[in-house]
Protein backbone atom coordinates (compact mmCIF):
# COMPACT_ATOMS: atom_id res chain seq x y z
CA UNK A 1 0.00 0.00 0.00
CA UNK A 2 1.62 3.66 -0.89
CA UNK A 3 1.83 5.71 1.88
CA UNK A 4 3.36 8.32 0.71
CA UNK A 5 1.92 12.00 1.46
CA UNK A 6 0.21 13.61 -2.00
CA UNK A 7 -1.04 16.67 -3.16
CA UNK A 8 -2.84 17.77 -6.17
CA UNK A 9 -1.59 21.23 -7.59
CA UNK A 10 -2.48 22.74 -10.61
CA UNK A 11 -1.76 26.54 -11.57
CA UNK A 12 -4.44 28.98 -12.13
CA UNK A 13 -3.26 30.46 -15.28
CA UNK A 14 -2.29 28.95 -18.88
CA UNK A 15 1.49 27.76 -18.99
CA UNK A 16 3.33 27.72 -22.30
CA UNK A 17 5.69 24.44 -22.47
CA UNK A 18 6.66 21.37 -25.19
CA UNK A 19 6.10 18.59 -22.53
CA UNK A 20 3.12 17.26 -21.98
CA UNK A 21 1.72 17.01 -18.86
CA UNK A 22 -1.33 17.94 -16.55
CA UNK A 23 -1.24 21.59 -16.88
CA UNK A 24 -3.49 23.84 -19.05
CA UNK A 25 -1.04 25.05 -21.85
CA UNK A 26 -1.30 28.24 -24.28
CA UNK A 27 0.19 26.48 -26.94
CA UNK A 28 -2.48 23.83 -29.70
CA UNK A 29 -1.15 20.10 -30.46
CA UNK A 30 -3.07 16.83 -28.53
CA UNK A 31 -4.99 17.37 -25.63
CA UNK A 32 -8.85 17.35 -24.92
CA UNK A 33 -9.63 20.81 -24.46
CA UNK A 34 -11.54 22.50 -28.10
CA UNK A 35 -9.68 25.44 -28.92
CA UNK A 36 -10.97 26.44 -32.66
CA UNK A 37 -11.75 25.28 -36.05
CA UNK A 38 -8.61 25.39 -38.87
CA UNK A 39 -8.22 24.65 -42.19
CA UNK A 40 -6.61 21.25 -43.15
CA UNK A 41 -4.18 23.16 -45.37
CA UNK A 42 -3.00 25.17 -42.35
CA UNK A 43 -3.03 22.33 -39.86
CA UNK A 44 -2.93 19.26 -42.45
CA UNK A 45 -4.05 16.40 -39.42
CA UNK A 46 -6.54 14.57 -41.30
CA UNK A 47 -7.46 12.60 -37.91
CA UNK A 48 -9.21 15.77 -36.77
CA UNK A 49 -11.13 16.96 -39.57
CA UNK A 50 -14.75 17.77 -38.53
CA UNK A 51 -16.94 16.67 -40.68
CA UNK A 52 -20.08 18.79 -39.83
CA UNK A 53 -18.11 21.81 -39.30
CA UNK A 54 -16.88 21.36 -42.80
CA UNK A 55 -20.16 21.15 -44.80
CA UNK A 56 -21.55 24.47 -42.67
CA UNK A 57 -18.97 26.51 -44.01
CA UNK A 58 -19.61 29.00 -46.97
CA UNK A 59 -16.29 28.31 -48.99
CA UNK A 60 -16.89 24.27 -48.53
CA UNK A 61 -12.99 23.75 -47.00
CA UNK A 62 -12.10 20.85 -44.87
CA UNK A 63 -11.65 21.82 -41.47
CA UNK A 64 -10.27 20.42 -38.72
CA UNK A 65 -10.37 20.78 -34.82
CA UNK A 66 -7.51 22.23 -32.96
CA UNK A 67 -6.95 21.30 -29.19
CA UNK A 68 -5.20 22.90 -26.48
CA UNK A 69 -2.54 20.64 -25.56
CA UNK A 70 -1.83 20.00 -21.37
CA UNK A 71 1.72 20.64 -20.31
CA UNK A 72 4.32 20.03 -17.91
CA UNK A 73 5.55 23.03 -15.46
CA UNK A 74 9.03 22.81 -13.88
CA UNK A 75 8.64 22.83 -10.14
CA UNK A 76 11.57 24.47 -7.43
CA UNK A 77 11.63 24.35 -3.76
CA UNK A 78 13.30 26.92 -2.76
CA UNK A 79 13.58 26.30 1.33
CA UNK A 80 15.32 28.07 3.95
CA UNK A 81 17.62 26.56 6.12
CA UNK A 82 18.49 29.04 8.94
CA UNK A 83 18.98 28.23 12.55
CA UNK A 84 15.13 29.24 12.92
CA UNK A 85 13.92 26.77 11.00
CA UNK A 86 15.72 23.73 13.09
CA UNK A 87 13.65 24.86 15.83
CA UNK A 88 10.76 23.10 16.68
CA UNK A 89 8.66 20.76 19.84
CA UNK A 90 7.60 17.01 18.14
CA UNK A 91 9.39 18.12 14.95
CA UNK A 92 11.49 20.75 14.07
CA UNK A 93 10.75 22.88 10.98
CA UNK A 94 13.44 21.80 9.07
CA UNK A 95 11.58 18.26 9.35
CA UNK A 96 8.75 19.24 8.51
CA UNK A 97 10.04 21.23 5.40
CA UNK A 98 11.61 18.03 4.34
CA UNK A 99 8.08 16.06 4.49
CA UNK A 100 6.81 18.85 2.63
CA UNK A 101 9.71 18.68 -0.33
CA UNK A 102 9.12 14.98 -0.24
CA UNK A 103 5.37 14.86 -0.88
CA UNK A 104 6.01 18.02 -3.70
CA UNK A 105 8.23 14.91 -5.70
CA UNK A 106 5.75 12.03 -4.90
CA UNK A 107 2.86 14.68 -6.24
CA UNK A 108 5.00 16.20 -9.11
CA UNK A 109 6.09 12.81 -10.40
CA UNK A 110 2.46 11.87 -10.79
CA UNK A 111 1.80 14.78 -12.61
CA UNK A 112 4.24 14.68 -15.08
CA UNK A 113 6.26 17.67 -13.41
CA UNK A 114 10.09 18.09 -13.17
CA UNK A 115 10.74 18.63 -10.04
CA UNK A 116 14.52 20.30 -8.10
CA UNK A 117 15.46 22.11 -4.85
CA UNK A 118 17.39 25.45 -4.18
CA UNK A 119 18.12 26.12 -0.31
CA UNK A 120 19.73 28.99 1.09
CA UNK A 121 20.30 31.02 4.43
CA UNK A 122 22.80 33.87 3.86
CA UNK A 123 24.06 32.61 0.98
CA UNK A 124 22.79 29.79 -1.43
CA UNK A 125 23.43 26.39 -0.04
CA UNK A 126 25.05 24.46 -3.35
CA UNK A 127 25.56 21.41 -1.32
CA UNK A 128 21.32 20.94 -0.94
CA UNK A 129 21.10 21.71 -4.84
CA UNK A 130 18.57 19.48 -6.50
CA UNK A 131 18.73 19.64 -10.84
CA UNK A 132 15.23 19.38 -12.02
CA UNK A 133 14.73 16.32 -13.49
CA UNK A 134 11.35 14.19 -13.67
CA UNK A 135 12.06 10.37 -11.67
CA UNK A 136 10.23 8.68 -9.05
CA UNK A 137 12.76 9.32 -6.29
CA UNK A 138 13.19 12.95 -6.52
CA UNK A 139 11.34 13.56 -2.90
CA UNK A 140 12.87 11.35 -1.21
CA UNK A 141 16.46 12.72 -2.50
CA UNK A 142 15.29 16.40 -1.43
CA UNK A 143 14.05 15.31 1.89
CA UNK A 144 17.03 13.10 2.98
CA UNK A 145 19.33 15.88 1.73
CA UNK A 146 17.73 18.37 4.41
CA UNK A 147 17.32 16.30 7.01
CA UNK A 148 20.86 15.33 6.81
CA UNK A 149 21.78 19.07 6.25
CA UNK A 150 24.19 21.13 8.86
CA UNK A 151 24.43 24.42 9.51
CA UNK A 152 26.66 26.67 7.11
CA UNK A 153 28.83 27.85 9.47
CA UNK A 154 31.78 29.59 6.32
CA UNK A 155 28.97 32.76 6.72
CA UNK A 156 28.83 35.29 9.31
CA UNK A 157 25.79 34.66 11.35
CA UNK A 158 22.38 37.47 10.09
CA UNK A 159 19.09 38.36 10.77
CA UNK A 160 18.21 38.80 7.25
CA UNK A 161 18.09 35.66 4.18
CA UNK A 162 17.93 38.59 1.88
CA UNK A 163 21.70 37.86 0.03
CA UNK A 164 20.97 34.12 -0.11
CA UNK A 165 17.35 34.71 -1.38
CA UNK A 166 18.74 37.24 -3.97
CA UNK A 167 21.11 34.34 -5.43
CA UNK A 168 18.24 31.88 -5.59
CA UNK A 169 15.73 34.68 -7.09
CA UNK A 170 18.62 35.08 -9.73
CA UNK A 171 18.92 31.50 -10.82
CA UNK A 172 15.23 31.66 -11.54
CA UNK A 173 14.50 34.90 -13.51
CA UNK A 174 13.36 34.33 -16.68
CA UNK A 175 11.74 31.11 -16.14
CA UNK A 176 8.39 30.06 -16.43
CA UNK A 177 7.89 27.60 -13.42
CA UNK A 178 6.91 26.90 -10.14
CA UNK A 179 8.49 28.19 -7.27
CA UNK A 180 7.63 27.05 -3.43
CA UNK A 181 9.22 29.37 -1.39
CA UNK A 182 9.63 27.11 1.80
CA UNK A 183 10.63 29.20 4.98
CA UNK A 184 9.41 30.19 8.49
CA UNK A 185 10.22 34.34 7.26
CA UNK A 186 11.16 35.25 10.55
CA UNK A 187 13.42 37.37 9.06
CA UNK A 188 13.19 41.64 7.53
CA UNK A 189 11.16 41.36 5.05
CA UNK A 190 12.14 44.56 3.56
CA UNK A 191 13.62 43.21 0.25
CA UNK A 192 10.79 40.74 -0.41
CA UNK A 193 9.03 43.03 -2.90
CA UNK A 194 11.92 43.62 -5.47
CA UNK A 195 12.91 39.36 -4.81
CA UNK A 196 9.29 38.67 -6.21
CA UNK A 197 9.41 41.05 -9.32
CA UNK A 198 12.70 39.05 -10.41
CA UNK A 199 10.29 36.17 -10.39
CA UNK A 200 7.74 37.94 -12.57
CA UNK A 201 8.36 34.87 -15.19
CA UNK A 202 7.70 32.26 -11.86
CA UNK A 203 4.27 31.49 -10.24
CA UNK A 204 5.37 31.49 -6.37
CA UNK A 205 3.53 29.72 -3.87
CA UNK A 206 4.78 30.98 -0.48
CA UNK A 207 4.65 28.11 2.17
CA UNK A 208 4.88 29.53 5.36
CA UNK A 209 6.02 26.86 8.33
CA UNK A 210 5.37 28.07 11.88
CA UNK A 211 5.81 25.67 14.98
CA UNK A 212 2.69 25.53 17.36
CA UNK A 213 5.60 26.11 20.37
CA UNK A 214 5.95 29.65 18.92
CA UNK A 215 2.48 30.52 17.55
CA UNK A 216 0.48 29.60 20.85
CA UNK A 217 1.88 31.03 24.46
CA UNK A 218 2.72 28.57 26.86
CA UNK A 219 -0.71 28.45 29.35
CA UNK A 220 1.24 28.16 32.68
CA UNK A 221 2.17 31.45 34.80
CA UNK A 222 5.75 31.83 35.77
CA UNK A 223 9.16 32.60 35.04
CA UNK A 224 10.36 31.55 31.38
CA UNK A 225 13.75 31.45 29.36
CA UNK A 226 13.92 32.04 25.99
CA UNK A 227 16.98 31.54 23.30
CA UNK A 228 16.71 33.51 19.66
CA UNK A 229 18.07 30.49 17.84
CA UNK A 230 19.76 32.90 15.22
CA UNK A 231 21.99 34.81 17.66
CA UNK A 232 21.60 32.87 20.36
CA UNK A 233 20.82 35.37 22.86
CA UNK A 234 18.88 34.45 25.91
CA UNK A 235 16.68 36.79 27.88
CA UNK A 236 14.20 35.95 30.45
CA UNK A 237 10.36 36.79 31.04
CA UNK A 238 7.79 36.46 33.79
CA UNK A 239 4.37 34.79 31.42
CA UNK A 240 1.33 36.13 32.05
CA UNK A 241 -2.11 37.08 30.74
CA UNK A 242 -1.10 40.63 29.67
CA UNK A 243 2.15 38.55 28.01
CA UNK A 244 -0.03 35.84 26.28
CA UNK A 245 -2.44 38.62 24.68
CA UNK A 246 0.78 40.12 23.10
CA UNK A 247 2.25 37.41 22.13
CA UNK A 248 -0.81 35.99 19.79
CA UNK A 249 -1.60 39.56 18.81
CA UNK A 250 2.15 39.67 17.71
CA UNK A 251 1.76 36.29 15.96
CA UNK A 252 -1.31 37.78 14.62
CA UNK A 253 0.17 41.19 12.87
CA UNK A 254 2.84 39.01 11.57
CA UNK A 255 0.40 36.76 10.08
CA UNK A 256 -1.02 39.99 8.47
CA UNK A 257 2.11 41.33 7.64
CA UNK A 258 3.00 38.78 5.29
CA UNK A 259 -0.09 38.19 3.67
CA UNK A 260 -0.63 41.97 3.11
CA UNK A 261 2.83 41.81 1.45
CA UNK A 262 1.76 38.65 -0.78
CA UNK A 263 -1.14 40.50 -1.92
CA UNK A 264 0.40 43.27 -3.77
CA UNK A 265 2.08 40.55 -6.42
CA UNK A 266 -1.09 38.76 -6.26
CA UNK A 267 -0.04 36.22 -4.13
CA UNK A 268 -1.85 34.25 -1.28
CA UNK A 269 0.52 32.41 0.99
CA UNK A 270 0.14 29.39 2.19
CA UNK A 271 0.21 29.21 6.30
CA UNK A 272 0.99 25.60 7.69
CA UNK A 273 1.24 25.24 11.59
CA UNK A 274 2.23 21.66 12.99
CA UNK A 275 3.16 18.96 10.80
CA UNK A 276 3.07 19.57 6.90
CA UNK A 277 -0.85 18.68 6.16
CA UNK A 278 -1.11 17.72 2.63
CA UNK A 279 -4.92 18.06 2.56
CA UNK A 280 -5.01 21.51 3.48
CA UNK A 281 -2.41 22.34 0.75
CA UNK A 282 -4.65 20.38 -1.95
CA UNK A 283 -7.71 22.84 -1.26
CA UNK A 284 -5.46 26.06 -1.24
CA UNK A 285 -5.08 25.38 -4.97
CA UNK A 286 -8.19 24.09 -5.18
CA UNK A 287 -9.79 27.38 -4.08
CA UNK A 288 -7.16 29.06 -6.72
CA UNK A 289 -8.30 26.99 -9.54
CA UNK A 290 -11.50 27.17 -8.44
Amino acid sequence: MNTLAEFQYRLPVRVSGARPGGHRGSSVGIGQEFAAHTRLFDHPDPRRIDVRASVRTVQREWLVRVHRQRVAVPVHAVVDVSASMRFGGDNTKLEVAAAFVEALGHSAFRIGDPVGMLAFDDAAREDLFVPARHARGMGALMAELLRDSAPDRTHPSSSSRETGLRDIATRLAGRACLVFLVSDFHWPLDALPDLLDTLTHAWVVPVVLWDRAEVEPPAHNGWMSLVDVESGEMRSMWMRDSVRARWRGAVADRRAQIAALFARHGVRPFFNQGAFDPEALSRYFLELTA
